[in-house]
């Protein structure tokens, strides 16, 4: 096993799939870098492609002026930057945290990071590990734009597009929640839909072209309904939210006559009924988020 020598270019600590992606991406741009895990074994191939291993988090982040950081959560991230040794060897440089939680976690590092002289960047990466390094990549990044200019040189060597959404630090983890919130419903709405259909005899390799089709309109849906928000017109002149409710109740029907739970569909429902019953049954579905967002 290979160990630090020299001074690298990055440092990476969490070698999980995005970790190890992140470490891969730096390695095939021509970085010198250092990585770190708390669970060995997982540097093997990093290594023979010439990162070095740090033998512990603190010697890990002095190996570089820049670290980053990219773990389950913001108790893994804690667990191994919020100690002394850490902190110490922290100071005066840059840490990005790509590690996925929620914007006012993202806001709590950034103040810790202040308090120890520590340069910080939160970050989201909205795409899968297989992007990593590819044009393909989507990466959002928050908090002091010069600190981003001035590391935008290595961290565009991850590939793709790279957006810098202001100086608020959980910014990129509000876009996160926000942008995964679509997606694990979406993947929910799927599996459900799955189980409904087989129990009706339809096999997946069957409904599957047309939940293609449906899963294409939705981009220009979400471009309308955007504006819809934005100028409080919530136009339901094409579907209603009175017909809304109507097909949500057909599919719960249809589930719990089956044994399937409706859960998810439920509730969806019960928001859609709610803003019915405060006088907007003639509105847009998208009425439902200015409706469950009052404060």
């Amino acid at each position: 096993m290979s160990s630090h020598t020299a001074q690298s270019d990055v440092t990476v600590i969490g070698l999980g799939p995005m970790g190890r992606a992140l470490a891969g991406a730096f390695l095939g741009a021509g970085l010198r870098i250092t990585v770190w895990n708390r669970t060995p074994g997982r540097d093997g191939e990093l290594v023979a492609r010439g990162a070095a291993v740090a033998p512990s988090p603190e010697a890990a982040v002095a190996a570089s002026p820049l670290t980053v950081v990219c773990v389950v959560n913001y108790d893994a991230s804690d667990a191994v930057l919020r100690r002394e040794p850490v902190a110490a060897a922290l100071k005066g440089r840059t840490l990005v945290n790509l590690t996925a939680d929620t914007p006012d976690r993202a806001r709590d590092t950034a103040r810790w990071a202040d308090e120890h002289g520590v340069r910080y960047l939160d970050g989201a990466i909205m795409t899968p590990t297989p992007t990593i390094g590819t044009p393909h990549a989507v990466l959002l990044f928050s908090g002091p734009a010069d600190l981003h200019a001035e590391h935008a040189p290595v961290l565009e060597t991850l590939g793709g597009s790279h957006t810098h959404l202001g100086e608020d630090p959980g910014r990129a983890a509000a876009y996160d929640v926000a942008l995964l919130d679509i997606f694990w419903t979406a993947m929910a709405g799927w599996a459900h839909a799955l189980a409904v259909a087989g129990a009706e005899g339809v096999t997946p390799g069957e409904l599957a072209p047309f939940a293609q089709g449906i899963a294409a309109i939705l981009p220009p849906l979400f471009e309308e309904t955007a504006a819809d928000v934005a100028d409080g017109t919530f136009s339901g002149e094409g579907n209603p939210l009175t017909s809304a409710v109507s097909s949500m109740a057909h599919i719960v029907h249809t589930s719990e006559a089956h044994g399937i739970d409706a859960g998810v569909m439920r509730a969806a429902e019960g928001m859609a009924r709610r803003a019915v019953g405060l006088g907007h049954g003639a509105d847009g579905f998208v009425r439902i988020a200015e409706v469950i967002g009052r404060r």
